[in-house]
């Protein structure tokens, strides 16, 4: 039974393949892509995708039922951790401006199958997110006429009493995502020009909303006798703060559109930026007036905005609402459909997605393939599942993808800048290059055990360190780390840091509530996780990181990037249990498309060497002789006619 067991050499192998880094061109600016949009294109770009169904829907569904008036204090921690997100897309989208935002930043930092699980995530966010916005446009437009799309479709289609599905199938939403699609495909120009004029209307709109409602504003709804100002306690601002993650998702329409940019190394940082500090303010300022306008508890989850000033006597004021919160979710609609495609595309174009979606169309340069396919899949979600349910799917994905990206930033900022060695003769052994002196060391592929040494030595007596070894002012204290490959001990730290992150946030939001933990040793977990968590970050920031580059970098690394991986997870503990439930059988699907194609087909695994049917054996004999046997590599199966009898080959050196 044993010879049925994987040998170690096999199990070494197979995870080097599964965390495999993505090979980088030369020129990243090359694409056949457009490169048509300018920072401005990119900022409403940003601004389209976070500016929509959060702000007409999600205010008012937390205000009601998660966090009451609160929801102010929701959306400012949100914004908060979408900033360190955003900092960290920010540092990649001016590196890397490539199409494929997560997906692309962890496949080229932490390796291949985390890199697939991410973009099949962010695949995931953006159907839901589309399908989501096409289900509140729809209600909006029907609170207009006096919802009477929903009556005639409940009378003459009929309704569903089935969890996690609408009452009713939607056919105006999945209508409005097959004409958007339509758009989508002419090309970025067209989809850019869309995304205008319906971000010019809708900041018309929220800042009409804002001079009205601070206008129509009462205090004495945050009062007491309404419930105060947080009904729910901590606990319901924090599980609101994870819901209105939902309205921040639309910054990596910027990273995902990098490789239409004209200039990615200025426009991206400045765009993602001028982008989420614009839609945080809205989300506080609009939750603001919402709360105060009418008491939190009597808001109208689907329409809140609209309702609201049509309760205060101003029915014309509703209906302007209504109809530019249209316009403000249609962009979000265009922002999502551009950006999908696109994660697609990367991902077929790396190899681990199916090879048809990778085809650009030769006239308007769009992934045409993959803008219809999956505008069919988002038009179908929209017209069978809940709002709710999905928006509470798309949270823990957008999650995961920012704690990816987050580590993804330490570990990249802490590797030595990869230089090409000369490829090897075929069929050769690489003739070792003498070592004259240290130009020539500096060349020279190091194997053996003493040639470390000597690496290690030589390194310790320069006065400039390469990224990722230990910093000259720690060697007295930590001078055993020497002895690691720059960059090994970050990566494991780095590991270590988000063990110590997930053990700390469980037992902070599990430890009272579901395990009924004493005092004290939940107290004495809470400190040991929190020393690990400490004493990860600071051996990373122990080590040299990159300096000097000529793109944007995030300040204070490692701690910015830190503060975003334990405050992402937390939040997505925050999830429900069904979230989760959910969330690992798409995963399992996505581990079924990985193995059963992505890895198989893999760009990285047609450039790796493939393995030599020679082996060699090496025996040291007490007179110091060395004798090397080779023979060839047969399978067991096959039988080995043609060879002599004899088939070793002895010679002694």
């Amino acid at each position: 039974m044993a010879r049925w067991l994987p040998r170690s050499a096999d199990l070494t192998r197979f995870c080097q393949k599964l965390n495999r880094l993505k090979t980088l061109e030369d020129d990243m600016m090359e694409t056949s892509f457009n490169r048509c949009l300018s920072t401005i294109d990119l900022t409403l770009l940003g601004i389209g995708g976070m500016v929509g169904s959060g702000l007409y829907v999600l205010t008012g569904t937390v205000a009601k039922e998660i966090a009451g008036p609160a929801v102010i204090v929701s959306f400012i921690i949100a914004g908060f951790a979408s900033l360190l997100a955003a900092l960290c897309y920010a540092e990649f989208g001016a590196r890397v401006p490539k199409t494929g935002s997560a997906y692309m930043f962890t496949y080229v930092s932490v390796g291949e199958i985390w890199a697939f699980l991410i973009g099949w995530n962010v695949l995931l966010e953006y159907m839901i997110g589309g399908a989501a916005v096409a289900r509140a446009w729809s209600g909006y437009l029907d609170s207009i006429f006096n919802h009477k799309i929903k009556n005639f479709t409940e009378t003459h289609v009929g309704t569903w009493q089935v969890p996690f599905l609408a009452h009713y199938p939607d056919f105006l939403a999945a209508a409005i995502l097959l004409v958007a699609t339509a758009f989508i495909s002419f090309g970025a120009k067209v989809s850019s020009w869309l995304n205008h004029v319906f971000s010019a209307i809708s900041m018309g709109v929220i800042l009409f909303i804002l001079i009205m409602g601070f206008v129509l504003a009462q205090p004495k709804n945050w009062s007491a006798q309404e419930g105060g100002f947080a009904p729910y306690g901590v606990s319901g601002i924090m599980a609101g703060t994870a819901t209105c993650f939902y309205a921040f998702v639309g910054f990596d329409v910027i990273a995902a559109s990098s490789e239409e940019a004209r200039n990615p190394q200025r426009a991206v940082p400045r765009a993602i930026a001028f982008s989420l500090g614009l839609a945080t303010g809205a989300y506080i300022l609009v939750s603001v007036v919402l709360t105060l306008m009418v008491p939190w508890h009597t808001l109208d989850p689907d329409s809140a905005l609209a309702d609201a000033f049509y309760r205060r006597g101003y029915a014309w004021a509703g209906f302007l609402v209504a109809a530019g919160s249209i316009c403000a979710m249609n962009t979000v609609l265009l922002s999502n459909l551009f950006s999908l495609p696109r994660i697609v595309y990367a991902m077929a174009e790396d190899g681990l997605f199916f090879q048809v979606f990778s085809q650009v169309h030769p006239r308007t340069q769009v992934p045409v393939v993959g803008i219809v396919v999956f505008g069919l899949l988002m038009a179908l979600l929209a017209l069978v599942f809940d709002l709710e349910a999905l928006v509470q799917f798309l949270s823990i994905g957008t999650l995961l993808a920012y704690t990816f990206v987050a580590a993804s930033i330490i570990v990249l900022r802490f590797q030595q800048q990869k230089v090409d060695a000369p490829a090897p003769v075929a069929g050769g052994r690489p003739s070792p290059e003498p070592c004259e002196g240290p130009s020539a060391g500096e060349l020279k592929e190091y194997e053996s055990f003493s040639d470390k040494l000597q690496l290690v030595d030589r390194d310790k007596s320069k006065e400039h360190r390469e990224p990722g070894q230990l910093k000259a002012a720690f060697e007295p204290y930590l001078e055993f780390l020497s002895d690691f490959y720059p960059g090994e001990v970050v990566t494991v730290a780095v590991v270590t840091l988000m063990v110590s992150a997930i053990c700390l946030c469980s037992i902070l939001v599990f430890g009272n509530t579901h395990l009924h933990l004493p005092t004290w040793s939940y107290s004495l977990l809470l400190i040991l996780f929190s020393l690990g968590f400490l004493l990860s970050l600071l051996l990373i920031w122990a080590h040299e990181q990159q300096h000097g580059t000529q793109t944007f970098q995030i300040p204070l690394v490692p701690l910015s990037p830190a503060l975003s991986i334990v405050l992402n997870i937390y939040l997505m503990l925050k999830l429900s249990y069904m979230t989760w439930l959910r969330f690992a059988v798409w995963l399992l699907l996505g581990l079924l498309v990985y193995f059963g194609y992505g890895i198989w087909h893999s760009k990285e695994n047609l450039r790796e060497p493939r393995p030599q049917r020679v082996s060699a054996r090496y025996v040291v004999f007490p007179s110091g002789s060395l004798e090397e046997r080779v023979q060839a590599v047969q399978p067991s199966s096959q039988p080995t006619a043609g060879l002599p009898d004899t088939d070793t080959e002895d010679c002694k050196r």
